[in-house]
């Protein structure tokens, strides 16, 4: 797994969420935190 760098942007992503409906990481440009969790569960 890459390593994550402090005080770096991190690259610009698009991912459905659980709705379908797309998420983008660039939306949140300019906010304090972003706290993303990615859960896909286990089938």
């Amino acid at each position: 797994m890459p390593s994550v760098e402090v005080n770096r942007e991190a690259p610009d992503f698009e991912i459905a969420d659980y709705r379908g409906e797309i998420f983008k990481l660039s939306s949140f440009k300019g906010k304090s935190n972003v706290l993303i969790v990615l859960n896909r569960g286990f089938v």
